[in-house]
């Protein structure tokens, strides 16, 4: 368990590891609920170091240091309804890159997302839903058709993926910082999807190092 900032992982590589093994003991119901005690608490009242940066869908089901077993500060976690990125949240994730020292970005999406959902609607009816849910579902939409230009009838995790890989590409295109932190080695972006009912989250596109032994998985299951 780690319990000092100085174990904690210095690379993506490392980073990337640490959050496989904490989803393996997810999944297995062998959770360790690290960094979670008094003793963890009051040492990080006045200071945190985590390890990533999480962006994710907003989702009920998807919270992010439960599917990977990690405990406080270990992760600096951003969420929007369809993980849809503003400037805010371009903010915020340069926020843990640079000022918290994060060495992993990590894009989580996940089966049944409803703002996929409200989007590939939105396409195939040729109409918008009201109120700010329109804004997300714009955001979303140039996935859908990514994904419809690469297959003549995408299935919904064709889009999903097509999300997430969206999702990663732009942070890396309209940050800087990010793009620095990842051409020096520093910093790598993941995006994986997560599988509700089996608790499992697949790696499914890569900007940076991440160690030669990561699997991306390309099906569509």
């Amino acid at each position: 368990m780690r319990s000092q900032p100085g174990t904690r992982p210095k690379s993506p590589a490392h980073a990337w590891q640490e959050l496989q093994a904490g989803n393996a003991r997810f999944m297995a119901g062998e959770r360790i609920h690290p960094n979670q005690d008094v003793h963890v608490r009051h040492r990080l009242s006045g200071k945190q170091w985590p390890f990533a940066v999480f962006f994710g869908c907003a989702d009920s089901r998807v919270a992010a240091e439960i599917v990977f077993d990690q405990g406080l500060g270990d992760l600096f976690v951003v969420r929007t309804a369809g993980h849809v990125v503003d400037p805010s949240v371009l903010g915020s994730v340069e926020f843990g890159v640079q000022k918290l020292g994060a060495h992993l970005i990590v894009v989580l999406g996940h089966d049944s997302c409803g703002a996929v959902a409200a989007a590939i609607q939105a396409v195939a009816s040729n109409h918008m839903p009201g109120g700010y849910i329109r804004d997300i579902v714009e955001r979303v939409t140039p996935s859908v058709l990514a994904a419809r230009r690469e297959h003549a009838e995408p299935t919904v995790w064709q889009v999903e993926h097509a999300h997430v890989r969206a999702t990663c590409d732009l942070i890396a295109d309209r940050s800087a910082i990010v793009t620095r932190a990842i051409e020096r080695g520093e910093v790598a972006i993941v995006g994986a999807e997560y599988k509700l009912a089996v608790g499992q989250a697949r790696l499914i596109h890569v900007i940076g190092d991440i160690g030669p032994g990561a699997q991306v998985d390309d099906g569509d299951a």
